[in-house]
């Protein structure tokens, strides 16, 4: 589904990724792992737009993505969430969600309709994929923190993607709702056939629910293995685990 072969982007002297390779197979949960500064968000902001890659190809469907703009790769397939919650505070949850649902159906346009009574079934059975259906009247604002990375998994939900991108889903839990939202995530993938990568901090999680891992070092991809290869690789020890 997702091929990045030998990205680079530069600002400057500085090589935010230096030959990045990556492989995301359809309905696979792909966890993206390094030191802090490896290039983990930089990579991920390369193959959803936000930045243009230098050299190398984003192939997502056999198509070569790596020049087109975040809408266009969010209309192919391809939606995300970001290290800080990405919501609108003031709007209630039902709202958040369904203002992505519409802008997927391209809906959100229609001046002459009133959008409230709009995706209503949509936007509800995405609340209940993720367990907010019974605060989809609350104001996003006024949730915890954990239901925030929820409800900002809804929103990208509400894109239809193909595949989910998720920048460390679980930053800035508690143990519960890190237990949670990885269970949460999980089921995404397994009940809705939803293909995931995400990058992650805490490894018990990563090694626990990834079926493959990609190891990035100073922008460059180490390895791309098994949980249990990636384990034994002694470049990923000396790298990453310390050498543990």
């Amino acid at each position: 589904m997702l091929q990045v072969q030998n990205l680079q982007k530069q600002f400057g002297d500085f090589k935010a990724v230096n030959g990045a390779e990556l492989t995301v197979e359809k309905g696979q949960l792909v966890a993206v792992i390094g030191p802090n500064g490896a290039g983990k968000t930089s990579l991920f902001n390369l193959i959803t737009g936000q930045l243009q890659p230098n050299d190398g190809k984003i192939v997502f469907n056999n198509e070569n993505i790596g020049k087109l703009p975040p809408y266009e790769i969010c209309r192919r397939g391809i939606a995300r969430s970001f290290q800080i919650a990405n919501i609108f505070p003031r709007l209630s949850v039902f709202r958040n969600v369904q203002v992505s649902v519409l802008s997927q159906q391209k809906l959100s346009n229609k001046l002459f309709r009133s959008a409230r009574q709009m995706a209503i079934e949509e936007t509800n059975r995405i609340l209940k994929s993720v367990g907010l259906f019974e605060k989809k009247l609350d104001i996003a604002g006024s949730l915890s923190h954990g239901d925030k990375r929820t409800l900002e998994i809804a929103i990208a939900l509400g894109n239809e993607p193909e595949l989910l991108i998720l920048d460390e889903p679980t930053a800035g839990m508690s143990p519960d709702e890190t237990t949670a939202t990885m269970s949460l995530i999980q089921r995404l993938a397994n009940k809705q056939r939803l293909t995931i990568l995400f990058c992650e901090h805490d490894m018990e999680v990563v090694f626990a629910v990834a079926q493959s891992i990609m190891v990035m070092q100073q922008g460059r991809t180490i390895v791309q293995a098994t949980p249990a290869e990636v384990r034994e690789n002694s470049d990923v020890q000396d790298a990453y685990l310390g050498g543990a």
